[in-house]
């Protein structure tokens, strides 16, 4: 989508509507660390949250409602919705229709019909709207995106991916709730990252079959989940996320005619942002070398270093499609497509079949 926003000043003003896992781990502190930007307003009706808030964001205006961030919304440049997936549809859509433009936290919305209606409005209204895909920035990502480029692997035919967990306990949030509107479970929340990995890589899907299931005693919603693609261009993706996985699993293995690609190890932003470092710290982004991939067949191997994570590049290029430099970094058509493949894994897996999407 093009680049629209409010103003080209030096300083930009960021508004953050929510201050959970979203707005603390990965918006505020990217905004803040992002130069051009500075976070002006943060949401958040948990009195805890807003003291951490205060603390970490002093020259920002914490407020509890929605509602007061629009009542000023036109001091803001950008506003970033981090909030339940529930929520996402409606104040994306009020930042639309404020003339605001719009980051929205990935699952962009409960259904792909929902998403569309907010590609449309931002549309007619002219408005910058983009999702904060950010795993497209992962380490390990970024490494098989090398790898795939440098052809070693031949006609690649299968990808492997798995985000796994250990979590034995549900946790008493909105991501562990039932109701459809929640958009909750593993499919939604760790999906959105490996279904939109997979169709970076691959492109459209033609054929979708997904199992489901709640390992966990008292869980409400898909807890270990398996789903597989098929590419229009052949390639099979086997995705996995689970909450329930005790052990290292390869995070991804890459399967092609020439050699095979295997790479342990997660991607270690999250965890440094929480420790306190930010982007341009000295190992930012950077894995241990003991995660390094290795690229051959039998025991003919090689290592292939890992490139460093770049979370970010995310707001550096939303700060240049608002100055109209660029485009913002991500389409939002192509996470309506992710939300057709989910949705498609749902029915699959609800009715036990394959389901055919359009090429």
């Amino acid at each position: 989508m093009g680049a629209m926003g409010h103003a080209s000043s030096a300083e930009l003003r960021v508004g953050i509507l929510g201050y959970g896992i979203g707005g603390q781990r990965f918006h505020a502190p990217l905004v803040d660390a992002t130069p051009g930007l500075s976070v002006a307003t943060i949401v958040t009706g948990d009195p805890e949250r807003a003291r951490r808030a205060r603390a970490g964001y002093p020259q920002a205006r914490v407020v509890p409602t929605a509602d007061e961030l629009f009542d000023q919304v036109d001091s803001l440049d950008l506003v970033v919705v981090s909030t339940p997936n529930r929520t996402h549809v409606p104040l994306a859509l009020r930042a639309v229709e404020s003339g605001t433009p719009v980051v929205v936290d990935k699952p962009f919305a409960p259904t792909s019909a929902e998403a569309e209606q907010v590609v449309r409005a931002a549309e007619q209204a002219g408005v910058g709207l983009t999702v904060f895909q950010n795993r497209r920035l992962d380490s390990d990502f970024l490494t098989v995106r090398k790898v795939l480029a440098s052809g070693r692997l031949g006609s690649v035919f299968r990808f492997e991916s798995r985000y796994d967990r250990w979590v034995p306990k549900p946790k008493e949030n909105w991501r562990e709730f039932g109701d459809p509107a929640e958009a909750g479970g593993l499919l939604y929340d760790l999906g959105a990252h490996i279904v939109d990995q997979a169709l970076q890589l691959f492109g459209p899907v033609t054929e979708v079959y997904a199992e489901l299931d709640r390992r966990r005693a008292g869980v409400a919603v898909d807890d270990d989940s398996f789903v597989a693609l098929r590419h229009a261009d052949g390639v099979r993706s086997h995705l996995w996320a689970s909450a329930l996985a005790g052990t290292r699993n390869p995070r991804f293995r890459v399967l092609g005619d020439q050699a095979t690609f295997t790479k342990y190890g997660l991607d270690v932003q999250e965890p440094q942002v929480i420790s306190g470092m930010r982007p341009g710290a000295p190992g930012w982004g950077v894995e241990p070398e003991s995660d390094a991939g290795l690229l051959g067949v039998n025991d003919q191997l090689e290592r292939i270093p890992t490139e460093r994570g770049r979370y970010e590049q995310f707001y550096a290029e939303v700060r240049d499609a608002l100055r109209g430099d660029g485009d913002f970094p991500v389409d939002p058509a192509g996470a309506v497509l992710t939300l057709r493949v989910i949705e498609a894994a749902r029915t699959a897996a609800a009715e036990r079949r394959v389901v055919t999407l359009p090429a």
